[in-house]
């Protein structure tokens, strides 16, 4: 399967970069000489005496980082389109068909990942590479995707988002209800998942800007997100490996003020379709504050809150992430949850835990328990260049009755990494990682308390 996605994607770059389908006799270039010359252009070397373009329209506070290397230039907050932020980005796939002037867009990437691990069963709880010393192709995802203009102020504008992907990393954005049984009853190493599917409707009179999101969005806190372009590094955290990825609902996003960003929200739960057994009304209500100098950013939330009781990933979250910039090429990013669901199924009782959602390991005696986790971890990355950066990541996890690992247990994990992009395009991350299980052996399922790996990924954008 790998072999085959990685030979249709050279077939394409191939046949865009000598320029197959060059019409004849000086006629326009086809769809794919176009194609071809996009990325053509893009790797090129840069040229410091070219023009620079024209950054895209914006209002409110000045953007923080540069993306790329990072990959994004603001702090970020989910749930919503940046209020205030232009979509100025152009896409090879766009600009082939129509010249990138279509404010619909369709675009996506492939990413193929490579690991060599200490473990040989499973490098669970690592995510995303769950199978030891393999090459896998961990992504497939195409987008189709309008931006609300929420520049201006003088009308209502609307937007919308459908995501399709493929690969091993479908069983992290998995949900009860969209497909899930590939999962949840066949367990398969590859799989689909419609990871993202909403509408947002942008309302321009109210404060600095209101967006209300309605669907299928990703779970709104934190620095990492399951879509690989989102994040600084090829792996995740194992803060991130654990905690919920998706939430079908409303989400309603203000910009109250120029530093002020406040969110709430109504959905069925985490990683849970509404008609899905299971399924709770649950709130969301988060606030996001960014000082004048945009040198930090302070974002926190209660996150799919309801009664907490025993359900399918029905997780009671309370987050908060700090983003803190030393210089426009030094930052740092932080963030600490506490989780909990309470009435988990004891695995030494009779109660039956439900299909893809853990029992936890209570005391001896009782059928279920309270099943708290916590977790801390902070990123360190360093800007070398327009195309390169390099970061470091800390992170801790004690999963206190084993529910989300299977192990009680606490964990930490290290990981250096270097990050580099080939223009715009395409992108590679090295990276070295050690985990630990401080309590008892907790990797390569359950036979040895460290693991080291050493892993590549490549993103190869369309």
């Amino acid at each position: 399967m790998v072999s085959r996605w990685l030979r249709i994607g050279l077939v394409v770059y191939v046949l865009g970069g000598f320029g197959v389908g060059f019409a004849q006799d000086g006629a326009k270039p086809t769809f794919f000489a176009r194609w071809g010359d996009f990325y053509r252009t893009d790797w090129k070397p840069l040229d410091p005496s070219a023009p620079v373009a024209a950054p895209a329209p914006r209002r409110g506070l000045p953007q923080a980082l540069d993306s790329p290397p990072f990959p994004s230039a603001d702090w970020s907050y989910g749930g919503s389109p940046t209020i205030g932020e232009a979509d100025g980005n152009s896409y090879p796939l766009m600009t082939a068909i129509n010249g990138a002037r279509s404010r619909t867009k369709v675009y996506g990437w492939v990413q193929p990942t490579l690991n060599f691990s200490t473990s040989s069963g499973s490098n669970a709880p690592l995510a995303n590479n769950l199978y030891p010393n393999r090459l896998e192709m961990n992504q497939v995802v195409l987008y189709v995707e309008r931006l609300p203009d929420s520049v201006q102020r003088e009308h209502l504008d609307w937007g919308f988002h459908l995501t399709a992907l493929y690969g091993t990393d479908y069983r992290y954005t998995t949900d009860k209800g969209y497909f899930s049984s590939q999962l949840l009853v066949h367990n398969r190493q590859y799989g689909f998942d419609p990871s993202l599917e909403y509408l947002d409707v942008y309302i321009p009179g109210v404060r600095e800007g209101m967006n209300i999101r309605v669907g299928r969005f990703i779970s709104i806190p934190g620095i990492e997100a399951q879509l690989s372009p989102n994040n600084y590094f090829s792996t995740h955290s194992l803060l991130y490996g654990i905690d919920p990825f998706t939430d079908t609902g409303v989400l309603v996003t203000m910009q109250a003020t120029k530093q002020w960003v406040v969110q709430a929200g109504l959905t069925a739960g985490h990683d849970i379709a509404p008609w899905a057994k299971g399924a709770k009304p649950s709130a969301t209500v988060c606030g996001s504050y960014t000082t004048t100098s945009v040198n930090n950013n302070f974002y926190v939330c209660a996150n799919g809150i309801n009664d907490g009781k025993y359900s399918f990933n029905n997780l009671q979250q309370y987050d908060g992430t700090w983003y803190h910039r030393f210089s426009k090429t030094l930052h740092m990013a932080t963030e600490a949850y506490v989780m909990y669901e309470r009435d988990v199924p004891s695995l030494g009782g009779t109660l039956v835990p439900e299909t893809g959602a853990n029992g936890a390991l209570c005391r001896a005696g009782v059928q279920s328990c309270f099943a708290p986790e916590w977790a801390f971890v902070s990123y360190l990355n360093k800007e070398l260049s327009p195309h390169t950066f390099v970061g470091f990541r800390g992170d801790f996890l004690n999963d206190k009755k084993g529910q989300r690992t299977g192990f009680n247990t606490k964990y930490t994990e290290t990981t250096l990494t270097l990050s580099h992009w080939v223009g715009t395009t395409v992108q590679i991350r090295p990276e070295i990682r050690f985990d630990h299980a401080w309590d008892r052996n907790a990797y390569d399922k359950g036979t040895t308390q460290n693991q080291f790996t050493v892993a590549t990924d490549l993103i190869f954008h369309f």
